[in-house]
């Protein structure tokens, strides 16, 4: 695979995640929340803005890391 593509890829599947995450606050069926910090974990691999928030969140809620 070609690097172009894994960065789409990454860039794709980390704004689904948070896609789904905003929807699931909404709906009952899915988790929100749980998906909002997946796609925030993968975002953060490409965006610095996705690595302060991951990092502000862990040092509010220490126990989620």
């Amino acid at each position: 695979m070609s690097r172009r593509f894994k960065r789409w890829l990454v860039l794709i599947s980390g704004w689904g995640f948070v896609a789904l995450g905003v929807a699931g606050l909404f709906l009952p069926i899915l988790q929100g929340v749980l998906f909002l910090l997946i796609g925030i974990t993968i975002l953060s691999t490409e965006y610095a803005w996705a690595r302060t928030l991951l990092r502000k969140l862990r040092e509010r809620f220490p126990s989620l890391a």
